[in-house]
């Protein structure tokens, strides 16, 4: 292992790690389920790292790794399209034209919330988080809070109406802190 791999890696991971919430939900908008979108990911993911070398230190990342998830998604669709109804390719270019050009809004949405998500109270933002974890059993997390489960649906109502205050009022300050 040369001296500037470790380097190397260490750089890869930054940016993919700031960047991959945005990755993922550029792919997620172009493909039909959220299976077809992490099975996609992962192919990005190997792509990004095997063709690091190759990206220009101090270039704008997210958008490199989005012209490779452009590549990928209608590769994936190439593979698709022969057993199964999938969108035109013309269609996801459009659609990938449309998300790289609203992720900037996105990305400042993305941050107003985990900026308001960490305002609600430790024991309130675990019951969110609970509940909006694939396979949440909603009777039984509301149970645990000690509320019906009509009850929780109107608390989770009021905690999402709060966030979505907060998230708005931050993106109008123009920060999301």
């Amino acid at each position: 292992m040369s001296s500037s791999e470790p380097d190397l890696h260490r750089s890869f991971l930054r940016l993919f790690s700031s960047s991959e919430p945005s990755i993922r939900a550029f792919i997620r908008r172009l493909v039909p389920s959220r299976a077809d979108a992490d099975d996609i990911m992962q192919e990005v993911s190997i792509v990004l790292w095997e063709k690091f070398e190759s990206f220009q230190e101090g270039g704008d990342f997210r958008a490199w790794a989005f012209g490779v998830s452009r590549y990928e998604v209608l590769a994936w669709l190439r593979d698709k399209g022969r057993d199964r109804i999938v969108l035109n390719e013309k269609v996801v270019d459009l659609l990938a034209d449309e998300s790289m050009e609203r992720e900037a809004h996105l990305s400042r949405q993305r941050e107003a919330l985990e900026v308001c998500i960490e305002k609600v109270a430790p024991d309130q933002r675990d019951l969110l988080m609970r509940a909006y974890q694939p396979n949440a059993q909603i009777r039984s997390i509301a149970q645990e809070s000690g509320r019906t489960e009509s009850g929780f649906y109107q608390w989770l109502y009021r905690i999402r109406r709060s966030l979505l205050d907060c998230i708005r009022r931050n993106l109008e300050k123009g920060v999301a802190s």
